[in-house]
This record gives C-alpha cells, sequence and structure tokens, in this order.
C-alpha cells in the first residue's frame, strides 16, 4: 500500500480512538454493516447501491441529527445539521462494486470518481462558498476511500490557476459544457500534478468481514476504529467525549463557582462577569483577592492603574481576576504534574504533593 494511504487506525484522533465504545453501538454498527453487504446485487444500478449507503450510514449514525441526500448532482452529501438548509460536512461519491473503471484505486485516484469529487468539492467550497466541508469520500461499499478537506483546499480551492478554469467551466466560457470535458480537459491534468502527494484513509471491509459476522465479542475490537472512522464525530468532526479541546460542563461550572464567577447571556453573546451583589461568595477566590487588594490598599501601588479600568472598583475587580485566574492555572497546572507523576510511577500515592498534609493551609488559601 502507498505511504500516503492510512490505515483507518492511524486516521482517528488519539484520545477518540481511547473513547470506549458503547456495546449496543457496536451491536447496530455490525448489524447494519452485514444487512448492507448482503443487499449488494451486481445486477442492480448504481442508484440503487448509492440508496444502501444512505440507508446505512443514517441508520447507524446520521439520523435525526444529521440530513443525508443528494445536492444537485452530488450522489449523496451528510449535512453538518438536521436539514438541507445547514451547510454540507460529506461529500460522498457512491460506484456500484462492479464498476471498476471509475473507482478509486490505491495507486491510481485519477479516476473518473475522484475527479467527480474534485468538481463537487469545487462547486460546495468555490461557487458556494461552503467553509465547513470536512471530508471528502468516494467508495463503492467494499473499498473506501476518505479525504480529510484540508487536502482538498491546499490542492484545489487554493490553486488558482484551476480555479478560474472552474469559474470559466461553470459560466460555460469554455469550448467544453459537459461535465465530461471538465473531467478530461481540467480535473484530470491537474489531479496527475498532485496525486501521489495526496493522503487519504483506506480500507476494504472484505478484510474485516471474518470478525464482522463471527459472534466472538473479543473480535468486535477489530471494528472499532472503522466503527470510528465513519461516526460523526469523526466524519463531521464533533466534539467528543473525553475531547482534550472541550470543557466538561460540570468542571466548568465548578470552576466559575470556584473562582466566584457567572455566565450570562446577552443576546446570542454569552458573558462571563461578578456575581450579583447579594450572590457572591466571600469565600472565592476574587472576592479574597479583592478584599485583601482593597483593605491593603494595593490598588495605589499600581504604576498604572488606569489600565485596569477607570473607577476604583473597576480596578478591584480587573486586578482581582487576574490574580484569581493566574493562580487558578497555577494550581491546575500542578494538579496535572501531580496526575502524571503518579501515573509514571503506577499509582504510587506518596507522589501526592497538592494536599493539606504537605501544603500549608494558610499558604495555599493566600493568594496576594
Amino acid at each position: 500500500m502507498r505511504d500516503n494511504a492510512l490505515q483507518p487506525r492511524k486516521s482517528l484522533n488519539k484520545a477518540f480512538l481511547k473513547v470506549k465504545p458503547i456495546r449496543e453501538e457496536i451491536e447496530i454498527f455490525k448489524s447494519n454493516l452485514i444487512k448492507l453487504l448482503d443487499q449488494i446485487n451486481e445486477a442492480e444500478s448504481e442508484e440503487f447501491h448509492k440508496n444502501l449507503i444512505s440507508d446505512f450510514l443514517k441508520n447507524t449514525y446520521y439520523s435525526p441529527n444529521h440530513f443525508i441526500n443528494t445536492k444537485g448532482r452530488n450522489d449523496l452529501v451528510i449535512h453538518n445539521g438536521k436539514d438541507a438548509k445547514s451547510s454540507v460536512g460529506v461529500i460522498l461519491e457512491a460506484k456500484k462494486p462492479t464498476n471498476k473503471s471509475e473507482m478509486l484505486k490505491v495507486d491510481n485516484l485519477n479516476t473518473k470518481a475522484f475527479q467527480e469529487l474534485v468538481l463537487y468539492f469545487l462547486r460546495d467550497r468555490v461557487a458556494g462558498k461552503n467553509l465547513e466541508i470536512r471530508y471528502i469520500v468516494a467508495t463503492n461499499i467494499y473499498e473506501w476511500f476518505i479525504f480529510d478537506a484540508n487536502i482538498f483546499e491546499q490542492y484545489f480551492a487554493q490553486n488558482k490557476a484551476l480555479v478560474k478554469q472552474f469559474t470559466d467551466f461553470e459560466e460555460r466560457r469554455l469550448t467544453g459544457k459537459t461535465t465530461n470535458f471538465f473531467y478530461k480537459q481540467i480535473a484530470e491534468p491537474e489531479i496527475a500534478k498532485i496525486h501521489n502527494k495526496l493522503e487519504f484513509t483506506y480500507f476494504d471491509i472484505r478484510d474485516y468481514e471474518g470478525f464482522l459476522r463471527n459472534t466472538e465479542a473479543q473480535d468486535d475490537r477489530e471494528l472499532i476504529a472503522l466503527f470510528k472512522l465513519l461516526s460523526p464525530e469523526h466524519l463531521l468532526k464533533l466534539p467528543f467525549a473525553n475531547d482534550s479541546n472541550s470543557l466538561d460542563k460540570t468542571f466548568y461550572s465548578e470552576l466559575l463557582y470556584i473562582i466566584g464567577l457567572t455566565e450570562t447571556n446577552e443576546g446570542s453573546k454569552k458573558l462571563i462577569g461578578r456575581k450579583a451583589e447579594g450572590e457572591r461568595n466571600i469565600a472565592s477566590l476574587i472576592e479574597n483577592s479583592i478584599n485583601q487588594l482593597d483593605s491593603l490598599d494595593k490598588i495605589s501601588r499600581l504604576e498604572n492603574p488606569s489600565q485596569f479600568g477607570d473607577t476604583y472598583q473597576e480596578r478591584l475587580f480587573n486586578v482581582g481576576l487576574e490574580l484569581a485566574i493566574t493562580w487558578t492555572n497555577r494550581i491546575l497546572f500542578l494538579k496535572l504534574l501531580e496526575a502524571q507523576l503518579i501515573k509514571y510511577h503506577k499509582d504510587d500515592t506518596n507522589f501526592l504533593f497538592l494536599n493539606l498534609t504537605k501544603v500549608n493551609r494558610v499558604i495555599a488559601s493566600n493568594f496576594v
């Protein structure tokens, strides 16, 4: 296999790969995938097989939260929202299993299916100004080629010469007006220049069919990467349960409470500020900080107090907030360091250091 053809496991976010799937979801995935494979009928049309793929994706992952259907001449698209008004997140080209001449090959991407995907992508991205395309997919049910939209953005949407030719083609200024003209005269030569640089994920379901059809629960581990690869968390780049880039709501609420802040809505905006006067917790970090700044007359000692506000109360709040956030960040860093030390030393609790037995209570609570 080519170096730029990635296995499913290599393509997934490492944190997402570690999330343990729910048993029921795996069973639904297996059942629907077996049904998809068993319904293949080589005598039937491409449209028939496209509908099989659509039903599989809807019933396994996407219904009712993400709309799946055709869009214009695109074979299939997965929307980022519940209806056709939402932006397209995934563009999918479906071929029947017997259509080998038009389907991508690992050692030859420059086929009609890929040329079609380039046209569909440019129509949605350039003409439609859609900035929310996540992935581009080609499949014949057995084989799946999955491209991150960043790759298409780099090599196609940012290719000025290609975009100009595409625009001229769409506005019927060129000698040829058929899609076959675009594929052969425009897309094919451009793809030929860069096809060896294009990274993609590839898998063949037939390689997993033994694991799919047996009843050994332990073999389901071999299917987890496939299950996650086709999920909305991956294909639509949605946040997942323990995504390190997303903030747990319970932790977020507790953090605001400890600091002494509250979240309010102002129209469509979310604002974070000091609690109302009657609701303030004098033991919170910011109220402690403000109390000491005020009682010790610290504001008057600032070199440039006006940078923290126009009034004395504004300055108290802004300096107090800066101190509270600084100390919160330091404590969170120490807790992360402590957790790593415990992990590296095989859960040896002797390496715990951020607790009242080792940190003086007065020092731990004195932030100014």
